[in-house]
């Protein structure tokens, strides 16, 4: 793994070295340049979609709201699209806000990597000598920064739960009181009742649907019930069908139980890095390979994407908080476990985790 301090260290015999790391910081520096004054046209033609969006669900709405005022003088087809249409443009208002909040997310990374990049470059160039980071200026700041970065994420977390909430049930909810108000309407004309209750049930079921998933995600019952293999068996097949990636779950060792705490670190440490995937590899494949036994535990994450240049990780672990590595790297070390990150562009994204059970 390149580590900056540990090219400063050789800067003095090796002046090649230190051209040669200059020269890619400086590359990378245009890069991520041109990709943050990319995003300025972006977030403007996001905002235009989204204003357009929303004066499509007003205007679907009005027509919602005389329906539900005379609904005895509208066909059953008239109010069933007349609401298909209200729900759609809801749906496409929050899809056009999810996609400005990550947006937003991708101009934020991107910024702190371009800090880190400048900083990284400052140091090549001044020489920082045989101390290192850990004598620079910096070094102490980015050091005590990390406690400060993990309540950062478990913040961020928070408020993707939130998101989900009300992006999920909160907005199912509201759909079902929509209906409820049509099924009041309805209730001297049972055929046309009796079609829209199936309709609520249906909508009921979804909504139920997201609220288990929500559950899953903060914490599956089956992990405590069933153990880490079951688990991980259920979430890797949703997640290729709600994600389109092709997702493939192999262990050795069977299904045997592992102490909680392994079976709940191991089950976070997987859970981040295959939504590390989907967020930001643009992988087609993805591969999970749990090995148990008796003497160890350990779980390999593997995928075929873009991955990343490893050059200054170690930095960017504090710094970029939005990859995960820093969290997974702490829930591992909390159970002295060793976490290990193999990555280059183009050649995808191994991580992998193992703990000693003896």
């Amino acid at each position: 793994m390149t580590n900056i301090s540990a090219a400063n260290e050789s800067i003095g015999e090796r002046p090649d070295l230190s051209v040669s790391l200059q020269q890619a910081l400086q590359s990378r520096i245009r890069l991520l340049e041109a990709e943050i004054d990319s995003f300025e046209q972006r977030d403007a033609d996001l905002q235009t979609h989204i204003k357009e969006c929303r004066e499509r669900r007003d205007s679907a709405d009005a027509i919602r709201q005389r329906m539900l005022q005379g609904i005895s003088a509208y066909g059953q087809e008239e109010v069933r699209s007349a609401f298909d249409d209200y729900t759609a443009a809801i749906s496409e208002v929050a899809r056009g806000e999810q996609r400005f909040r990550q947006l937003t997310d991708h101009r934020v990374e991107a910024e702190e990597r371009l800090q880190t990049m400048r900083a990284d470059l400052e140091m090549v160039t001044d020489g920082v000598g045989d101390g290192g980071l850990s004598n620079h200026p910096g070094g102490s700041s980015n050091f005590h920064s990390a406690s400060r970065q993990v309540f950062q994420v478990i913040e961020e977390e928070r408020m993707r739960i939130a998101r989900d909430m009300h992006d999920g049930p909160a907005q199912s909810m509201s759909n079902l009181v929509l209906q409820a108000e049509i099924l009041e309407r309805l209730v001297n004309r049972p055929d046309a009742l009796l079609v829209e209750l199936q309709d609520f049930k249906a909508s009921v079921r979804t909504a139920l649907d997201e609220v288990r998933r929500l559950i899953f995600d903060l914490r599956p019952m089956t992990l405590d019930d069933l153990g880490l293999v079951p688990t991980l068996r259920k979430f890797t097949a949703e997640y290729s069908k709600r994600y389109g990636i092709q997702t493939r779950l192999s262990a050795v060792g069977g299904e045997r139980r592992l102490p909680a705490n392994i079976e709940g670190t191991l089950f976070r440490i997987v859970q981040e890095a295959m939504t590390n995937v989907y967020k930001h590899s643009q992988a087609q494949n993805l591969e999970v390979n749990l090995s148990l036994s008796p003497e160890r535990a350990s779980a390999v994450v593997r995928d075929d994407g873009q991955g990343f240049d490893m050059l200054g990780i170690e930095s960017r672990i504090v710094q970029k908080r939005n990859l995960g590595l820093i969290i997974m790297r702490e829930r591992c070390e909390l159970e002295h476990g060793v976490f290990e990150i193999k990555s280059s562009p183009g050649k995808g994204t191994e991580i992998r985790v193992e703990f000693q059970l003896q």
